[in-house]
């Protein structure tokens, strides 16, 4: 329980009844399992904020709006029509570092086809794009 409690991961490995002369079952734990020397992660934390161009571009009735933060802080994602009057706020949160996705859709043609904008603000940093609703 305490190594989930600090999120630790790993593998035990216990030889029940080495008596130390036996290194036959060490040479073959070692084959199968070696000790890393680096770890390769795929899935690294961003580097900075950014705000992905919404897929897809045009679109009717939904779109994705995709970002990814480099620090936790403080998320606004909101989308503006040409006036900048506020339509909506997608996120409005406090979120981790990392890449998310966010879904606008459109219900019951309540919007017009047009250009939209949408914005992000994160401690202090904001980004604005453009995207086109067709009908």
């Amino acid at each position: 329980n305490l190594a989930i409690q600090k999120n630790l991961y790993g593998v035990g490995i216990w030889a029940l009844g080495y008596d130390g002369n036996r290194e036959e079952i060490w040479k073959l734990i070692d084959k199968k399992f070696v000790n890393p020397t680096s770890v390769n992660i795929t899935d690294q934390l961003p580097t900075e904020i950014v705000l992905y161009q919404n897929y897809p571009n045009p679109f009717n009735p939904n779109t994705v709006i995709s970002y990814q933060l480099s620090v936790g802080g403080h998320v606004q994602l909101k989308v503006y029509d040409t006036l900048g009057r506020e339509l909506t706020t997608l996120v409005d949160e406090f979120k981790q570092p990392g890449s998310y996705n966010c879904e606008w859709r459109i219900e019951n043609g309540e919007l017009p086809s047009g250009i939209y904008f949408y914005n992000i603000r994160v401690n202090g940093f904001s980004k604005t794009n453009k995207m086109v609703l067709l009908k």
